[in-house]
Parts: structure tokens; C-alpha cells; sequence
């Protein structure tokens, strides 16, 4: 295939452009022991809403408490909701102590910080009574509009739930965050008294959640498409990875499903990727070049002056 500099030139730049991208969306996520995927699955619409949804790993028992349909007040939920973070933070102490043996002075402090977390996490939540009240009251709304008439065949109405749906996830994200954010400096004040080895001991033993494995997984595989990307290596191979992890947000907001987040963005970068899987930008300037006689998706190409 023969192009003018100029198009070579503007296509390398296209590359390099999208893997930067990539590559510091990947960083960043990496970088932020805080991010999570969770806020943008819960808000998922159309035929993979369910399944990306559903078995999202909460800060206590939310959904059995301030989500749960019932009589009981949000005050009565709140408390429920706190005991069962607290108590998640007594099964990781149980945990904890069955790897490392603690002995009484240990165990006095490891207890008096979950004591400290615990009245955190109550003054925390006691200035919140109002918001945590009104939040419950526009759940069970939700839920009435969800099971009413019309919920899936009238248009408004869908738009109607699925935008509650996003401000109401938004909400309990942020509340579970700064509980987590507790828990987390806990943690990190139980491990001040260990050593190396009982560190590591711990964080082997202690497995992280499977929303946390998928969200390191798809941080490094954007890390290392960007970077790929941005030096021409493989490029076809990553700029089609690119592609598919773009489709993957599509369908989650897919645009024909009334109440869906804008995905203009991804469409453009999706095209944008097609165009670098389907010419050999790597070959014409990136590391592609050396390597296309190992591999045979990868060829060089003229440039026409």
C-alpha cells in the first residue's frame, strides 16, 4: 500500500494518540486504590444490565437493608447497614488473627482500632439521617415505578428509571466509598504492628473480591494496549483488544435503550482503532517495523512522496 508522508504521518499520530490514552487511563486506574468499576456497572442498561449488576460486592449488606423493601424505617436501616459493616470488619480481625497469632497486648489493640473504626463509622452516618431517609423513600419509588404499568414499553417512563437508577447508585457509591475508606485505614492501622513476613502472610492469605481481580484485569490489559499501541508493537493485535474492551462499554449503554449514557466518545476511538487494525501503522513507525519478519500480520509499507 502506497500513502504520502502526510497520511502516514497522521495516522502514526492517530496511533500514538489513542495508545496514550489507553495507556494513562490504565495508569491512573492502577494508581487509585479507591477506583472501582462498580459505580458503572450498577448503572448499566439494556440486555447485559443484569449480569454486570449482579453479584457486585457491597460495604456491608446494603440491599438487605437501606435497599431492601419493607416497613422499617431508614433510621432502623441505617443501624442494620453499620452493624453489618462492622461486623464485616470483626470476620477480617477473626481472619486475620487465625494467620497471624496475636498475643494479648496485640489483640487489646487490634480491638480498641476496631472500636475506634466503629464509633468513625457512627459519626459518620449520624449527620447523614435525613439524606439515608430520603434516599430510602426514592428506592421504594423506584421500585414502584419499576413494577408499575408501562415500566419497559412506555419510553418516558423507562428514561424516567433508569435515570433514578443512576442518581441512586451514585448515592449508596459514595456512602459505601467513605465506609470503605474506613475499613481501609483500619487495615492499614492493623498492619502497623506487623512485620514483613505477617504482612505478606496476610495479604496472600486474604483473597480480594472478584470485582477487584476484574478491575486489576482490565486496568493492566488498558495499560499495556496503550503502551503497545503507543510504541507499535503488535499494533493489530492490541488495536482489536482496544476494540473489543470499547464494545464491552457499548453494550452496557447500548444507544437504542431508552435512558443510556452517551457513547459517542467510544464509537469515535472504536473507528478510530478499526482504521489501525485494518493498515499497518506499526510497520511505518513503530517497533512493528523490526519485527515483521517473526510475524506475518505485521508488514511493512511504502510511503509515496
Amino acid at each position: 500500500m502506497r500513502l504520502s508522508f502526510i497520511a502516514v504521518a497522521a495516522l502514526a499520530f492517530l496511533r500514538i494518540v489513542i495508545g496514550l490514552h489507553f495507556f494513562l487511563e490504565g495508569s491512573s486506574h492502577l494508581r487509585d486504590p479507591a477506583w472501582s468499576s462498580a459505580g458503572f456497572r450498577k448503572v448499566a442498561v439494556g440486555p447485559f444490565a443484569n449480569f454486570l449488576r449482579d453479584g457486585l460486592p457491597e460495604i456491608g449488606d446494603w440491599s438487605g437493608t437501606l435497599d431492601a423493601s419493607g416497613t422499617d424505617s431508614a433510621q432502623v436501616a441505617a443501624a442494620a447497614w453499620q452493624e453489618s459493616v462492622v461486623a464485616g470488619w470483626k470476620k477480617l480481625l477473626n481472619e486475620r488473627s487465625a494467620l497471624v497469632v496475636l498475643d494479648a497486648a496485640r489483640q487489646a489493640e487490634a480491638d480498641a482500632l476496631l472500636a475506634v473504626a466503629t464509633q468513625e463509622l457512627n459519626d459518620y452516618v449520624a449527620p447523614l439521617a435525613e439524606d439515608l431517609a430520603d434516599y430510602r423513600l426514592q428506592r421504594q419509588r423506584l421500585v414502584a415505578m419499576e413494577q408499575g404499568s408501562g415500566a419497559t414499553e412506555i419510553p418516558f417512563i423507562r428514561e424516567r428509571i433508569a435515570k433514578k437508577r443512576r442518581e441512586l447508585a451514585a448515592q449508596s457509591s459514595g456512602w459505601m466509598k467513605d465506609a470503605a475508606a474506613i475499613g481501609q485505614k483500619l487495615v492499614i492501622e492493623w498492619d502497623a504492628s506487623c512485620s514483613a513476613a505477617e504482612k505478606l502472610r496476610v495479604a496472600t492469605a486474604v483473597g480480594k473480591n472478584s470485582l477487584w481481580k476484574t478491575d486489576r484485569f482490565v486496568s493492566w490489559s488498558l495499560l499495556t494496549i496503550g503502551l503497545c499501541l503507543t510504541l507499535g508493537i503488535l499494533t493489530k493485535f492490541n488495536a482489536m483488544g482496544g476494540v473489543f474492551f470499547l464494545l464491552s462499554v457499548i453494550a452496557a449503554q447500548p444507544f437504542w435503550v431508552i435512558g443510556a449514557q452517551s457513547t459517542y466518545d467510544q464509537w469515535v476511538e472504536l473507528s478510530a482503532l478499526l482504521v489501525i487494525a485494518a493498515l499497518p501503522t506499526g510497520g511505518w513507525s513503530g517497533f512493528d517495523y523490526y519485527f515483521s519478519a517473526w510475524y506475518p500480520w505485521c508488514h511493512k509499507s511504502e510511503v509515496h512522496e
